[in-house]
């Protein structure tokens, strides 16, 4: 009986050791407002699962749209060398 394995080397050894790089940490940084906002809606969704949504709960939740949708604006009018410092891909 043969063994079948995969043809690649595992990545997962060399996904742990590996550090992000600059150009990662930069896109990371620059997401971050889109993140933030995410986390915010998620929250007030959560919030509105464990009772029946009033009006102050409705608010909070086309706030936090609002706050995703302009953060995700605002990140894709920003200028694409932000995202590949020195031309990295």
């Amino acid at each position: 009986m043969n063994d079948i394995v995969t043809a690649q080397t595992p990545v997962t050894a060399l996904a742990l050791r590996a550090e992000p790089t600059p150009a990662e940490l930069a896109a990371i940084d620059a997401e971050m407002p889109v993140i933030r906002a995410e986390v915010e809606l998620l929250d007030a969704q959560i919030t509105a699962l464990d009772r029946v949504p009033n009006e102050l709960d409705a608010r909070r939740i086309r706030r936090a749209r609002r706050k995703v949708l302009a953060a995700r604006r605002s990140l894709t009018n920003v200028p694409s060398f932000v995202f590949n410092p020195g031309g990295a891909a």
